[in-house]
C-alpha cells in the first residue's frame, strides 16, 4: 500500500531509469516538453472565430486544403515565425504558429485593399 491509499503500480524490473529531471521520461529519456511540442505540431486547430468565418464566408476546408495549411505553418514555423498570413487561392488564414492556431480567415474575394496587423511573416500557397 502506498501514499494516500495509492499503489506503486511499478511492477517487474525495479531497476528502470528513474527521471532525472521533471522534463524527462522513464523509458525514453525524452523530455516532455520535447514531446508535447511534436504533438503540438501534429493537427491545426480553428478557433471559434476562424471556424465561424469559414461558415460565413463559404470556404469549404476539405483534406489538401488543411494539408497546404499544415505544410506552409510549419515552413513558416522553420523560420521563426510567430503571426502568419498564408495566402492561397481559397483565401487568407492568420495563424498563430506556437499555438497551431487558425485565429481567423477571410475569402479571396474580400482580400482586396484590406491591411493585415499583428503578423510577422506571410506564406503565399
Amino acid at each position: 500500500m502506498g501514499v494516500n491509499k495509492v499503489h506503486n503500480l511499478n511492477y517487474g524490473n525495479t531497476s528502470a531509469k528513474q527521471p532525472q529531471s521533471p522534463g524527462e521520461t522513464q523509458n525514453t529519456g525524452i523530455a516532455f516538453k520535447e514531446l508535447l511540442k511534436g504533438r503540438a505540431s501534429e493537427n491545426l486547430n480553428f478557433s471559434k472565430h476562424a471556424a465561424k468565418r469559414l461558415d460565413e464566408r463559404g470556404i469549404q476546408l476539405d483534406s489538401r486544403l488543411l494539408g497546404d495549411l499544415e505544410q506552409a505553418v510549419e515552413e513558416a514555423r522553420k523560420k521563426g515565425a510567430k503571426d502568419v498570413a498564408i495566402i492561397g487561392s481559397q483565401g487568407v488564414f492568420i495563424v498563430n504558429v506556437p499555438n497551431n492556431v487558425v485565429v481567423t480567415t477571410m475569402s479571396q474575394d474580400e482580400t482586396g485593399r484590406k491591411i493585415f496587423t499583428n503578423i510577422d511573416s506571410a506564406v503565399l500557397m
